[in-house]
């Protein structure tokens, strides 16, 4: 196996035809950014409002906002990232932490959107929001985190109590994360989605055989190219993911693992100094015994963010944890009306 430090993203860099001609049309470009630790990949929107940077999830690159950026870039001049160890962007194995991925968008949100912005967050993407918000809040305008693993993702809580992402992460490890030698549709073999106390749902072997055979043609076919499934009759969302596993480095799922991410980071201490408007948008979510909390934060977190921050903003989504992908009409809804009740477009 090959060690943290011992590789880099053969995919790194960005390319301008990743930008489809819908986007190209409504005037997104590709580029990449060089920061001082690493090269940030992203897109960019027409300069029709004020900057708006979107952070996606742990293994999401910047297309799953696709569904969204037209309809936001009519309000809001905006910017779709790739935080380090994602997609186009630098992988720095070894070094994942809050403060790292934080230091980075601060950083580009300085040095490229050049004043302060609206920064939304996906997931642990909003825990860096977070971060930036209380470690570099002149950057920070306003601050939305979309189903923020907020509390959920602190230890001990996170490998005990809410242990089921832990085990999703630790799993990631061990089926695909040696680069060297590694066959992507592992990580769907052995994978449990409980769906209640008694029922889970589990990928039938003959499908990740089949996955499997998809992903060597289609390697075959695009060697260097970090397109995983190119088979015109497979799902857009099945695709999307392992592309995004494959530029996916797994020592930032490792970090979560081995606890290198968290350092002495308090979600309660920076939420205390969070001084922006601040949106807080709640999916689905469920607890079963066996698995602690399936989703990212339940009504109780919801509620303590709302004593610690008394001016935030609340809104609650029927949807999956990637509400701007399953729900693309209520994220960008719940995002302008937000803007409109503290003057930001």
């Amino acid at each position: 196996m090959e060690t943290a430090a011992a590789y880099r993203n053969p995919y790194e860099g960005g390319n301008p035809s990743d930008v489809g001609g819908t986007l190209r049309r409504a005037g997104f470009k590709q580029a990449n950014a060089p920061l001082t630790h690493m090269s940030m990949n992203y897109v960019e929107g027409p300069d029709n409002g004020l900057p708006l940077v979107l952070i996606p999830a742990q293994m999401g690159i910047w297309q799953t906002y696709e569904k969204v950026l037209v309809p936001l870039a009519r309000s809001f001049h905006v910017f779709a990232i790739e935080i380090r160890g994602h997609g186009r962007s630098s992988w720095t194995s070894g070094d994942y932490t809050w403060s790292s991925m934080g230091g980075d968008v601060a950083e580009f949100v300085e040095r490229v959107v050049g004043e302060p912005a609206i920064i939304s967050g996906n997931s642990s993407g909003g825990i860096i929001g977070l971060w930036c918000a209380s470690h570099a809040a002149r950057w920070v305008r306003a601050l939305v985190l979309e189903d923020a693993p907020v509390f959920c993702v602190e230890m001990p809580r996170f490998k005990e109590r809410d242990r089921f992402t832990y085990e999703g992460l630790r799993h990631l490890v061990n089926a695909i994360g040696d680069i060297g030698d590694r066959d992507l549709a592992d990580y769907f073999r052995g994978q449990v989605m409980p769906v209640s106390e008694t029922r889970t749902k589990e990928m039938p072997e003959w499908f990740v055989s089949f996955i499997s055979r998809k992903l060597k043609q289609t390697a075959a076919r695009q060697p260097g190219s970090p397109v995983a499934l190119d088979q015109w009759y497979l799902p857009a969302i099945l695709k999307r993911q392992f592309q995004s596993l494959k530029t996916f480095d797994p020592d930032f799922a490792r970090a979560f693992v081995d606890g290198r991410v968290y350092e002495d980071f308090s979600h309660e201490a920076a939420l205390r100094q969070v001084g922006v408007p601040l949106l807080v948008m709640h999916a689905n979510w469920h607890r079963y015994e066996r698995y602690g909390l399936v989703g990212a934060m339940d009504d109780d977190d919801a509620r303590r963010i709302a004593e610690l921050v008394p001016h935030a903003d609340y809104v609650r989504i029927p949807a999956n944890h990637v509400i701007h992908a399953f729900k693309p009409r209520a994220f960008v809804r719940a995002l302008e009306d937000f803007a409109d009740a503290h003057g930001l477009r």
